[in-house]
């Protein structure tokens, strides 16, 4: 019998922020390929306190949903500040640029949507502040 599910934990998968050159920011886990999943995507977030992702990012075609499992800080939307604590749900349509920070506390979260390969744009110009 084929099975078609998979279960594993979210610290089973590598931390990819050392690659990136954000070891202090926090930790990135992105567990599509992982899970084996081809049309959906899903990353867990840790930052630090006090600390920010150093880019905004946008998808032409893919929307993404945030949910803040603990601590708080805020999302850089577009132009716009919004506060975030724990069970907060983000959504973000396409070309929607955004960027997150920690508070004082950290920042845990899931992030999920559609996944389309080479879809995502970055700016490290993003912060202004």
């Amino acid at each position: 019998m084929t099975t078609n599910y998979k279960t594993m934990k979210l610290d089973d998968v590598e931390d990819s922020a050392p690659k990136f050159g954000m070891s202090e920011t926090g930790q990135a886990r992105f567990l599509r390929k992982d899970l084996g999943a081809t049309g959906i995507g899903l990353a867990n977030y840790k930052l630090n306190p006090g600390q920010r992702i150093p880019f905004g990012h946008s998808h032409g075609e893919s929307e993404e949903i945030y949910v803040v499992l603990a601590g708080s800080g805020r999302f850089k939307l577009e132009d716009e500040f919004v506060d975030v604590a724990a069970r907060d749900v983000v959504y973000c349509g396409p070309d929607t640029m955004r960027a997150w920070e920690a508070g004082p506390d950290g920042l845990e979260m899931l992030a999920f949507g559609d996944h389309v390969e080479g879809d995502a744009k970055g700016d490290y110009e993003w912060w202004t502040d």
